[in-house]
């Protein structure tokens, strides 16, 4: 049993966890993952690690409401347990000094990048962070995010905080300034990590973004997180979840992330007491 320790609502659907689980916060690196249950017969929620704290022996985990158990989850309260958790799972992201880096987050999508921006920051990459939302009330990590950055752009879909767009615009921007970038990092949903990957490719910029494709176990036995990159076909899982953006097949991604979505929505409306309803094993961590 792991016991949350701290909770926050961070907007109207996304909770922060902070939970007690000192092995994992003593090897969890930026980029990788976690798989929790909420109940034992709940089903396995794959979620970044936010951040952690090795001192205090604790890793933040941060979730949107979008099924039913996820909705189950945002129900515990501080000093309850999760049932299961296990990890650290994936690869690490690989942080050296490059020169400049620009993270770009949407959505919830800017939480896993956070560790990622500090990471860089701290080993004395110049850090240029780009978040954004649909709105100001679903923008989150500013604060943190502008701590481990030399620069943060906000932008708003609506223009209700920040610049009024998506987080291509001020990427354009950037790109077209003849600045060098050494390295873009996006973490966002599909369609927004599509985006910026067509943005950087004229440019020739090195993308990154992490994949957030159906998921089961974790460990590459299902075969359910495979993706296309070119002509070879990875495991996120254990081979990710990060990917070079450029070599990505998005629609492929995309089409298989709608794969259970009619299910969800059944499981969703005749829910009663959410155990063990599915949510495709998609990793939501980083959905808008």
């Amino acid at each position: 049993m792991y016991q949350i320790v701290r909770k926050e609502s961070l907007s109207a659907d996304v909770k922060l966890f902070e939970v007690a689980a000192p092995r994992i916060a003593k090897k969890a690196q930026p980029g990788q993952f976690v798989i929790v249950r909420v109940d034992e017969e709940g089903e396995r929620i794959p979620l970044t690690i936010a951040d952690f704290n090795r001192e205090a022996g604790t890793i933040v985990l941060i979730f949107q409401e979008v099924g039913a158990s996820t909705r189950l989850m945002g129900q515990l309260e501080q000093g309850q347990s999760l049932h299961d958790l296990v990890g650290p799972l994936g690869q690490k992201t690989h942080i050296e000094k490059l020169g400049t880096v620009i993270c770009v987050g949407g959505g919830i999508g800017v939480a896993p990048v956070y560790p990622i921006a500090r990471g860089m920051k701290e080993v004395g990459n110049e850090v240029i962070s780009i978040i954004g939302a649909r709105n100001k009330d679903l923008l989150i990590y500013e604060k943190e995010m502008a701590a481990v950055s030399d620069e943060l752009v906000v932008t708003t879909d609506d223009g209700s905080y920040g610049e009024v767009g998506r987080v291509t615009g001020p990427l354009q921007r950037l790109l077209e300034s003849g600045k060098k970038i050494d390295l873009v990092m996006a973490i966002g949903p599909v369609i927004m990590m599509k985006s910026v990957a067509e943005t950087t490719r004229p440019f020739g910029v090195p993308t990154v973004v992490s994949l957030n494709p159906v998921m089961v176990d974790g460990t590459g036995m299902c075969g359910g997180c495979r993706v296309s990159l070119g002509d070879e076909v990875k495991f996120a899982c254990v081979d990710g979840p990060e990917f070079d953006a450029h070599k990505v097949d998005f629609d492929a991604l995309m089409s298989r992330q709608r794969m259970y979505k009619s299910q969800e929505a059944r499981h969703t409306e005749h829910s009663c007491g959410g155990h063990g309803h599915h949510e495709g094993g998609q990793c939501q961590c980083h959905s808008r």
